[in-house]
């Protein structure tokens, strides 16, 4: 057995700090410098021209307050298993996005939350985690079908006949779900997952759904603030119901959350190009939100990951 000295203990965990935030940022910077689809002179033009103080102040407070509705999510759920003060919240949930940035989906992030607690708590933070996206994703798919059957009303792009399919479809598949909850699998079942679920008190489950309905507002109102922003003329129902489908979309392909903005810039300049928005104005809302929402409290978290110090047990390497 080889046993690792303290220095060199050290030397490793800065290492690996060093890659992940390396990491992050290379891929952010990849992603704008090879992307074709944007024009840096127009990007630096709009944003002179629109970029008034109240106009900067406004998106950014939209910016602060996503993430701070996000933290508070978070430390309402780890009342489960102990409180945490706001700061230590905001430390564990900033610190998790550089992993989760070049992940698959964001999985990176259960594992960077994780390593705040305890080990023996891994599998019942990662569980937290889970509810704390969930309801979030929840909450996505039901604004995102309701803003899909307007904007079909508006444009009708599939027919009756066809949205009575997919909804039974759904059904048939929600039903199979329900009637198959209590198979196992390597010991885990969906009727156990629910028991699990409703372990957690219902206050908690409240708050839960009150603070995601909150930053689901913030976020996709801050979309819609940015198209009056550049000029783009429709009613506020249709491009509300053209936002929340894209996200609805967007977020069912599965993707990394550097490539997030690509991903909903290819959806919106779809939908939105059917109301005859210009493509350059899609592509540029898509590239800022991506950056006010993910490279900023990316950039933040980077100063935790340097200054994080795990509480997991030091084990010798063999």
């Amino acid at each position: 057995m080889i046993t690792v000295n303290d220095k060199t203990k050290q030397f490793l965990i800065l290492l690996l700090k060093l890659l992940i935030v390396g990491g992050a940022f290379y891929f952010i910077y990849d992603r704008l410098a090879t992307d074709t689809q944007l024009s840096w002179s127009q990007f630096k033009t709009l944003l002179i021209s629109k970029a008034s103080v109240g106009n900067v102040c406004f998106i950014l407070l939209l910016s602060f307050l996503n993430r701070y509705l996000e933290i508070l999510k978070w430390q309402n759920l780890v009342t489960v298993i102990g409180s945490i003060s706001f700061g230590e919240a905001s430390r564990q949930v900033l610190g998790a996005l550089p992993l989760a940035l070049f992940t698959p989906n964001g999985i990176g992030e259960y594992a960077g939350k994780a390593l705040f607690f305890e080990k023996e708590k891994t599998k019942k933070v990662i569980f937290l985690n889970l509810i704390c996206n969930g309801i979030q994703m929840i909450l996505t798919v039901i604004f995102g079908v309701f803003g899909l059957l307007y904007f079909n009303a508006c444009f009708n792009i599939i027919t009756p006949e066809r949205v009575i399919i997919i909804f039974g479809v759904f059904l048939l598949v929600f039903l199979s779900v329900f009637f198959l909850k209590k198979i196992n699998i390597k010991g885990y079942s969906i009727e156990k997952l629910i028991h699990k679920i409703n372990a957690i008190p219902k206050s908690i489950h409240k708050k839960n759904i009150a603070l995601a309905i909150a930053r689901y507002l913030v976020f996709s109102h801050q979309y819609y603030f940015l198209l009056l922003l550049l000029g783009v003329e429709s009613t506020y129902a249709l491009l509300m119901a053209t936002i929340t489908s894209v996200y609805f979309l967007a977020s069912s392909l599965p993707s990394f959350q550097f490539l997030d903005f690509a991903v909903k810039g290819s959806v919106a300049v779809f939908f939105f190009g059917l109301s005859g928005i210009s493509e350059w104005i899609v592509i540029f809302i898509s590239t800022l939100m991506w950056f006010l929402n993910n490279v900023l409290p990316v950039a933040i978290g980077s100063y935790y990951v340097f200054t994080f110090k795990s509480k997991w047990k030091q084990e010798s390497l063999s």
